[in-house]
């Protein structure tokens, strides 16, 4: 008996050290690019119903850490130069839109809302501008023709409004540069008129739809939009790596959470129907999308496969880049926290192209 035990512990050990040295460049590949990323980062990957990587990097410089200070005192927030793990609280920017995009699915799937309606009937002040016949599906794909501002100037106006009412009222007076379907400009737009769109119909803030009814049955317990008098649907949410990657897994099993439907199956997959075809105009996309190939309802189309999508993803302003590879059946989210765009969509291709191999 003790001989059988002392084999099965040694071949648990063998295939430990096995599965470590596997990862190896995964690891070092973190290392390497996590000065770049601010100087922290996690990444997770899931395949096979199970977490098969875990790391965190935390190699802060003196200069970062002066910067960390800096922009706490500038934002009258309390520094945080704790390492990171897979359970620390980070905003996450864009990441948000896919968030955002699963919960008003929640509502086409109860029949509440189809993704064909348009926005002037729930909201007037659209209509009243000439903007009403944009649809749902549109609102997510930023396909809704309005001529946003720039991101910095969009996020500044934001701060200014008590309502989300007050917030569609000012989308409502902004410039149109085209016809409903026929431009996309990634922005802000879109997805706060779905969000206005949704709190009109339940009679509930957004921040509170989230958490009944993905943040709770996806066991997302520090993930929140900000708990702000108007949640910012495009890019107000925090979360941690833990928490992205439940959301995640439920995108990779086409709605299901620990032997729970959060979405149909039917919903997921219109989600990464690529919405931006060639008779659609770009007029703004971002630096840290530059590796894409589409966009669908809230996510990135970012590889074809041989049915469709077979890779997409919702990265963000600061650095994080959640994706699922439906072909090969796993997800990640790489978690991190910088404002510098450089490279990041070739360090975004790199990363997805290593663990492909490595899977």
């Amino acid at each position: 008996m003790k001989q059988i035990l002392l084999i099965t512990l040694l071949s648990f050990s063998l295939l430990s050290a096995v599965s470590q040295d596997h990862f190896a460049p995964l690891d070092q590949w973190l290392e390497r690019e996590t000065p770049q990323m601010g100087g922290r980062a996690v990444l997770l990957i899931y395949k096979n119903d199970k977490l098969v990587y875990s790391n965190a990097e935390n190699a802060l410089t003196r200069r970062q850490k002066m910067a960390g200070r800096w922009m706490a005192r500038r934002q009258k927030k309390e520094v945080n130069l704790d390492d990171f793990t897979p359970d620390s609280k980070l905003p996450i920017a864009s990441c948000s839109k896919w968030l955002s995009a699963a919960l008003v699915m929640t509502f086409v799937d109860e029949g509440k809302l189809q993704l064909s309606d348009t926005v002037g009937r729930y909201l007037p002040a659209l209509s009243q501008h000439g903007k009403g016949q944009i649809t749902i599906r549109q609102c997510l794909s930023h396909l809704t023709g309005i001529k946003a501002p720039e991101l910095k100037e969009s996020l500044q106006q934001m701060k200014n409004i008590s309502s989300m009412d007050e917030a569609i009222k000012q989308i409502a007076e902004l410039p149109v540069e085209g016809a409903p379907g026929t431009v996309f400009r990634y922005s802000n737009v879109g997805l706060q008129i779905a969000g206005a769109v949704i709190e009109k119909i339940s009679g509930k803030s957004f921040e509170q739809l989230f958490a009944d009814r993905l943040a709770k049955p996806l066991n997302m317990k520090r993930s929140d939009f900000g708990n702000k008098a108007v949640a910012l649907p495009a890019g107000g949410a925090s979360s941690t790596a833990s928490d992205y990657m439940n959301f995640l897994i439920m995108i990779l099993n086409k709605g299901q959470f620990n032997g729970k439907q959060i979405l149909s199956a039917a919903s997921v997959a219109e989600m990464q129907k690529n919405l931006v075809t060639d008779q659609v105009r770009i007029a703004y996309s971002p630096a840290e999308a530059g590796l894409t190939i589409g966009y669908a309802l809230g996510e990135w189309v970012m590889e074809n496969g041989t049915e469709g999508s077979r890779t997409v993803s919702s990265p963000g302003l600061f650095g994080s880049f959640p994706w699922v590879d439906k072909e090969k059946g796993y997800c990640a989210i790489l978690l991190c926290m910088s404002i510098k765009p450089e490279g990041r969509h070739e360090r975004y291709q790199e990363l997805k192209k290593l663990v492909d191999s490595l899977l």
